[in-house]
């Protein structure tokens, strides 16, 4: 993590209520740049962090993807998560907005952490 940068892992997600604004592009520039392994895309108009995840077999990418499900639930913040051989993706937005909020990358953050 570069030096004056914020953990948002050990941040909190905030309660987040339709009409929220979505982060700025430099916003998202900003967080991104502590998560150098996700990245934005846009799908259906709407931005979404996405990341996928290696192992070394089925059982251990559905061992993830329950850790994954257990973090969502616990925060009350819920992904898209496709689970293959070997294989893991996990996309995060904000539903309530039609996009991202500082929330998605706090979840990208506490993602990467189960690893």
């Amino acid at each position: 993590m570069k030096k004056g940068m914020i953990d948002l892992s050990q941040a909190t997600c905030e309660v987040c209520r339709a009409g929220a604004p979505p982060v700025t592009e430099e916003e998202a520039a900003t967080y991104l740049s502590g998560l150098p392994d996700w990245e934005i895309v846009t799908i259906d108009g709407v931005d979404r962090l996405r990341r996928s995840f290696r192992f070394k077999n089925f059982a251990e990418a559905l061992a993830f993807t329950h850790a994954v499900g257990q973090l969502a639930e616990e925060a009350g913040h819920h992904p898209a998560i496709l689970t293959e051989w070997g294989r893991v993706t996990v996309s995060w937005w904000t539903h309530k907005i039609g996009g991202l909020h500082r929330n998605d990358f706090i979840m990208a953050a506490k993602t990467d952490r189960l690893v």
